[in-house]
């Protein structure tokens, strides 16, 4: 009997330990240079920055959510205009059309190895699955074997392509979207202006994640807080992208690779412009929202407080990035339906929620903080 009670004692003072070593580890890693971030995110970054997840890597099944599989997905090469042609993926819902389209651009810096339609596909099967449309998600090319402008031109190209076969599609020509995340942000407003100044295909709306809008040295406040690369964004990379997408400075300060620096931005489609916290693109993201709405266009403008740049990407472990998703397919939704009324400039700023959620969230960070120091430890154990 005694020597059952120690045995137990001896586990309970090793499992309290292991519970103490993960909740001061991950406080721990939730100081960061910059500032203080929610335990998820903090796991998170420091998962990222030690290799042991990836933005496409498959969440545990635990923490995800199972989305509704109402659609069909296929590969398809789309024509453009020098005569060659391009992947795409489509997703068509199962249903019976006509359906909206929703042209998606892929965010990864405009550069060959930083992302592409496989890495973002997360993104676009839940848009797909959420607003019951067809979602195209577009293989531009990228530098630097294919600098500006190919990949507007590619995206262009796929805009005209999907308003012409709409019908043999599935869908409704009169109903087309583009959404795009961080460099896909840059496309998906470009093609909106290229689609003005073209007298090209009616865009119904357009979904800016934390979208690259100026390829000026403006000294933005979250450009020179967040610029070190460990909220998933490093201005070494930006400057690359510049330097590789645009090589010549003249290209700088164009509307199609700068739209914040555009004469004008009338008659633009409705906008959902989503930026985070901890992103060096905040700023200038909240500036295009804002010369948007001055320029007489319906604009809804949220920042998610407490999260890094990509962190829709992650919306199956982060609360705020399904969030960010959600709000994302309910502004395409209502575009689709009805056409937003034009509000003065206003930003949402979101905390996130308190109760249960937030202690879901809590909860959940402090199982990845286990995970992430399991296997930090049994890395270590193997390379001895």
């Amino acid at each position: 009997m005694r020597k059952l009670f120690m045995w137990t004692s001896i586990v309970s003072l090793g499992l309290i330990l292991i519970v103490l070593t993960v909740i001061i580890s991950v406080h721990y890693w939730a100081h960061t240079e910059a500032g203080k971030v929610p335990p998820k995110t903090a796991v998170l970054l420091h998962a990222v920055h030690h290799n042991l997840v990836t933005t496409d890597m498959k969440p545990p099944q635990f923490f995800s959510k199972i989305e509704t599989v109402n659609y069909t997905s296929e590969m398809i090469e789309i024509p453009v205009s020098d005569g060659t042609k391009i992947e795409t993926k489509m997703y068509q819902p199962k249903a019976e059309g006509p359906h909206p389209i929703i042209l998606y651009y892929h965010g990864g810096a405009f550069m060959e190895g930083y992302g592409d339609i496989h890495t973002h596909d997360n993104i676009v099967r839940a848009l797909a699955a959420r607003t019951d449309s067809i979602v195209i998600s577009v293989n531009y090319r990228v530098a630097p074997a294919y600098p500006f402008p190919a990949a507007i031109e590619d995206s262009y190209d796929a805009l005209v392509w999907a308003e012409l076969n709409a019908w043999k599609i599935g869908g409704d020509p009169t109903n087309i979207a583009v959404v795009g995340d961080s460099a896909g942000g840059n496309i998906a407003t470009v093609v909106s202006l290229m689609a003005r100044d073209r007298q090209g295909p009616n865009i119904k709306a357009q979904a800016l994640l934390y979208p690259l809008t100026t390829f000026q040295d403006i000294e933005f406040e979250s450009r020179m807080k967040y610029n070190s690369g460990y909220y998933l964004l490093s201005r070494q990379v930006m400057m690359r992208a510049r330097d590789t997408y645009t090589p010549d400075q003249s290209m700088w300060n164009l509307a199609y690779t700068s739209p914040l620096e555009a004469e004008h931005l009338y008659k633009l489609p409705p906008a959902l412009v989503i930026t985070a916290e901890f992103d060096p693109l905040r700023d200038e993201g909240e500036a295009y929202a804002r010369r948007l709405a001055e320029h007489s266009v319906p604009v809804e403008t949220i920042r998610y407080n407490g999260v890094m740049h990509g962190f829709i990407s992650f919306y199956e472990v982060m609360y705020r990035g399904n969030h960010g998703l959600a709000q994302t397919a309910k502004f395409l939704k209502s575009s689709f339906e009805d056409k937003p009324v034009y509000q003065p400039y206003h930003l949402q700023v979101y905390n996130g929620t308190n109760g249960p959620t937030q202690v879901r969230d809590h909860i959940e960070a402090y199982a990845i903080g286990s995970f992430l120091i399991g296997k930090q430890g049994l890395s270590l154990f193997e390379s001895q």
